[in-house]
């Protein structure tokens, strides 16, 4: 979808494409799946994602697919795409997967049955949440991290922190999207000059920061209205940042 040999959007479901990657293209895996948590019944969870996680009413940014899932159907299905996104990494390739506390420990079953060494578990500290009073503010969501096998102690990558603390993105595009600078310091896992895979690219955040910060990237994303979005923002963005 683009001519720029940085980075490339595919538009599709990642169970379908990701088969079609030869072992060993890629350096990392760095993505924000569908998370399937929002609502604490199936019933609420069926509801659209514009309903669950916006209250812009009218104005809300458009929904995306793959949301409604119970937590045994969400395991199954992400310890599928992780297998797939493991034969095609490297020896070695760091995997980093955002999940809600909800979610956390399927997403660590899911991690571990595709074959993946689970490593542990980051902090996205978002600052802020809804009140409860005498409850703990639900402000955090966390990035499940690992490798495809042995992770060299002396890869050429800095020393990440183990908590990061943004606000969410102002003017989002996406539902459900991450903080740009945020991607930036998650991408450096990888080693340098390497290709770093998203199979749920969303606002194309992960694609971008990768490329801003010198590596190559290819993302994958379903929704048609998400992956156009995706292409014109890191086009922008790119284009202001040369």
């Amino acid at each position: 979808m683009n001519v720029d040999p940085r980075w490339e959007l595919i538009h599709g479901d990642s169970l379908k494409l990701l088969p079609g990657f030869a072992p060993g293209s890629f350096d990392a895996v760095i993505t924000d799946p569908p998370y399937a948590s929002g609502g604490r019944t199936q019933t609420e969870k069926n509801k659209s994602t514009a309903k669950k996680y916006s209250s812009m009413g009218a104005a809300a940014l458009p929904d995306f697919d793959g949301d409604a899932k119970d937590q045994r159907s969400w395991t199954r299905w992400a310890a599928a795409w992780l297998a797939d996104a493991r034969r095609a990494c490297k020896p070695g390739a760091p995997v980093c997967m955002f999940i809600d506390w909800r979610q956390l420990p399927a997403a660590s079953d899911a991690l571990q049955w595709a074959g993946w060494i689970w490593r542990g578990t980051a902090v996205w500290d978002k600052g802020n949440s809804r009140p409860q009073k005498g409850r703990f503010r639900q402000q955090a969501e966390y990035i499940v991290w690992g490798s495809n096998g042995d992770m060299p102690i002396d890869r050429p990558v800095p020393c990440l922190p183990g908590v990061f603390k943004y606000g969410n993105p102002q003017h989002r595009i996406h539902l459900t999207e991450k903080p740009l600078q945020l991607m930036r310091d998650i991408v450096r896992i990888t080693e340098p000059g390497g290709r770093i895979l998203d199979p749920f690219a969303g606002s194309g955040t992960t694609v971008l920061a990768a490329v801003l910060e010198g590596y190559t990237a290819t993302g994958i994303e379903m929704s048609d209205e998400y992956a156009r979005r995706a292409v014109e923002r890191i086009e922008a963005e790119l284009s202001q940042a040369a």
